[in-house]
């Protein structure tokens, strides 16, 4: 089992649709692209991305560089994190929601964020302010996803209500 941090709407609004996520199930992303992609995840990112690199370049604005980060948090959202791995989302109040991927991709043309994966939320939450300073930072950085699965043994602590302190260094 992984662990992954998802942003839920763009990433420098803090969770802006987590929420709704948690509310509904899921997690997803967007990136302007509004079109099915079931059968189109390839069990490895680079053809993906090779794929949506030019389509997403046609956005105002967009870079190479930033085209390339978008193509490959939509392949992970969409397939690369695995039925199984968790997720810590935050949400606007700097806690994280904490769900188990539970099912592949669909496509949600009507709502938000609509390239989906469903997620079983286990109804819980993390504090950032509970969370170590490496995590903190780990999971603080401004992209849309980002595996922690290093942070494994602390997650799982911290989920199981132990402080962070009685930890050993997770650096």
């Amino acid at each position: 089992m992984g662990y992954y941090r998802v942003r839920l709407g763009r990433p420098r609004r803090g969770g802006v649709h987590a929420e709704e996520c948690v509310a509904n199930g899921f997690i997803g992303t967007d990136f302007g692209i509004h079109e099915d992609l079931s059968g189109r995840l390839p069990e490895e990112s680079g053809p993906f991305r090779d794929e949506l690199i030019p389509i997403l370049m046609t956005k105002p604005g967009k870079t190479k560089i930033g085209a390339g980060q978008n193509a490959g948090a939509l392949w992970t959202v969409s397939k690369g994190i695995r039925t199984g791995d968790r997720v810590l989302c935050p949400d606007a109040s700097g806690r994280y929601h904490v769900g188990e991927v539970s099912g592949d991709y669909f496509y949600e043309a009507a709502g938000v964020l609509p390239h989906r994966r469903p997620v079983a939320w286990l109804g819980t939450t993390i504090d950032r302010s509970d969370m170590s300073e490496s995590l903190r930072r780990a999971a603080g950085v401004i992209v849309t996803v980002i595996n922690i699965s290093r942070y494994t043994d602390e997650i799982e602590a911290l989920l199981r209500g132990s402080p962070v302190s009685t930890l050993l260094s997770t650096d």
